[in-house]
């Protein structure tokens, strides 16, 4: 699977050949600490110094890099498919070897810094429901009008919470053909390409 990069990420990367080819190592060093601590301006403009570079240089390199690893590491693109996705950029030999291999050595970091971002959702834990039929008021003596009142326990975070649903069985009935209809379309390959990238 290629890497797709828009022309802003190309015009980013673009910076690294200006910078020099020993600049991809103190870039790299860059993006990663951006990954596990934030924007760091004055690391930025201390590198600019160092490399004789404009700091806009040293900056737009550093997101460029962040966004080709973020994004390899989310894929877990291979060797040959990141090769292959640097290699519209234009770059010489030397700067493509230093890039992977500034892949290769970061990408489980990466994607355990990416999992420590990841929200954390709330997961099922049981359902209660109760069926509910109002047979008349001193209204209308004869109505039949149906209510389902659902109880769903959570876990989040080792702790327990839960949510009280009212529904009418229509609209139940509709969201359960909504939801089989979208686990049918969890089984076509398109989607299971995607779960795999994503895990």
């Amino acid at each position: 699977m290629l890497l797709v990069l828009s022309a802003e990420h190309r015009a980013h990367l673009g910076c690294l050949p200006r910078a020099g080819g020993a600049a991809v190592g103190e870039l790299g060093r860059l993006a990663l600490e951006q990954l596990r601590r934030g924007a760091a301006p004055r690391a930025c403009e201390t590198a600019a110094r160092k490399l004789n570079v404009g700091v806009d240089t040293i900056q737009h390199g550093v997101e460029g890099l962040v966004y080709l690893l973020t994004e390899s590491s989310k894929l877990m693109i291979s060797e040959v498919d990141f090769q292959d996705s640097i290699h519209v950029l234009g770059f010489s030999d030397e700067l493509n070897k230093s890039l992977l291999q500034l892949y290769l050595d970061n990408r489980k970091e990466i994607r355990s810094i990416l999992g420590e971002l990841a929200p954390r959702l709330p997961s099922y834990h049981s359902l209660e429901w109760r069926l509910d039929v109002q047979l008349a008021s001193r209204s209308l003596r004869q109505q039949i009008k149906p209510a389902v009142t659902m109880k769903l326990h959570l876990n989040q975070n080792e702790d327990q919470t839960a949510q009280v649903l009212q529904t009418d069985p229509a609209t139940l009935l509709h969201l359960i053909q909504q939801l089989e209809q979208a686990l049918g379309e969890m089984k076509m390959n398109h989607c299971r390409r995607i779960v795999r990238n994503m895990k």
